[in-house]
């Protein structure tokens, strides 16, 4: 009696070993896609993979090299000819830094981005990119909605995402089987159950929650919070807090969705997150309440590229990828102390 097997798409994801990646790979595998990564370690360890392995049983194929070198990934995209679809992660992100140093964010936000769609640009293709929030600075209304007009940003990073999102769009508009969907993601925090991966930031972290963890566990000395002179309900600024389970399974429904559209709708464009803005200084004494540790911190000026607030209308996303974040606040935080404690004992190498 002959078995059949059913073929399992494969999916190449840039930047899966970084916080978002890995965690997405995840979710990949235990539905049942077959999962190429392909990572220069610019901001993430090679030693991420072997917790892949550790998680999830299985050991995705793993390239390390830089999607800014055209010719490389040229030969890569013609030495995996059944891609199936692309999740594109790999970027710079901290929007201090993009303000600091513009060109570094242009170069390597937008010439990756083109070299993949031009590799990759003769195939039947379901591309689900990793955008934020940020494109729509500090919005007329809120919640914001994917209606809601793209303003210019405060920082390098955002216009990044702006460009990469009307470079994708004009790419759908005139290749039918390439079909997109851009994810704008509000502030994904948290680490996975396992507590075996989490946000590794390299250096000083750019991000509210490492900092606090680290902040806790004695790696920083202090938290500071940047103004607590916003028009917010304690002065500090509101953000849209979504677990990064939760965001990373938002990815395979985009995958979903996309195999499932017709050819017109080449291009669309999903808020991911809660619904629910929470401050800084709320972010804090949650964790404080949830963990029993006390943190040192300061208020501090505001930081130049801040908005005031912004949380997300989600309902388009929860109607047509049928996906619904379900995580709360305090498992959140809780999984990135749990990470941080298992860093603790087992530093990555």
């Amino acid at each position: 009696m002959s078995t059949i097997h059913q073929h399992k798409p494969k999916i190449l994801v840039t930047g899966g070993l970084g916080y978002i990646g890995s965690h997405t790979v995840i979710e990949l595998l235990n539905n049942d896609y077959e999962v190429v990564i392909v990572d220069n370690l610019s901001n993430s360890q090679e030693s991420i993979a072997d917790q892949l392995m550790k998680i999830t049983g299985q050991n995705p194929e793993c390239y390390c090299f830089d999607l800014c070198d055209e010719e490389l990934v040229n030969e890569f995209a013609k030495s995996q000819p059944d891609i199936a679809g692309i999740i594109h992660f790999a970027a710079y992100k901290a929007v201090g830094e993009s303000v600091e140093q513009p060109l570094k964010y242009y170069k390597n936000n937008i010439q990756s981005l083109l070299n993949l769609l031009q590799a990759f640009s003769n195939r039947a293709i379901n591309f689900v990119f990793s955008s934020s929030c940020t494109v729509y600075g500090q919005p007329d209304e809120l919640p914001v909605t994917e209606l809601a007009p793209i303003k210019k940003t405060e920082s390098p990073y955002g216009n990044t995402k702006q460009i990469a999102e009307s470079i994708l769009a004009d790419f759908a508009r005139v290749n039918l089987n390439f079909r997109v969907a851009v994810l704008r993601y509000f502030n994904p925090v948290g680490a996975h159950p396992s507590a075996l991966i989490g946000e590794l930031p390299i250096g000083i972290p750019q991000n509210l929650v490492p900092f606090i963890t680290q902040t806790a566990i004695g790696k920083r000395t202090q938290l500071t919070v940047y103004g607590n002179d916003y028009p917010t309900l304690d002065g500090s600024c509101v953000r849209d807090y979504i677990h990064v389970v939760d965001l990373a399974q938002a990815h395979v429904a985009a995958l979903r969705y996309l195999r499932r559209i017709d050819n017109d709708q080449s291009f669309e464009a999903f808020n991911i997150g809660t619904g629910k803005g929470t401050t800084v200084l709320q972010m804090i004494n949650t964790f404080e309440a949830v963990t029993g540790q006390k943190l040192n911190y300061t208020i501090g000026n505001r930081r130049e590229g801040d908005i005031a607030q912004i949380w997300a209308d989600v309902t388009f996303a929860q109607e047509k990828l049928s996906w619904n974040a379900s995580l709360t606040l305090e498992e959140m935080l809780q999984s990135a102390w749990n990470w941080e404690l298992y860093l603790q004992q087992h530093p990555l190498k």
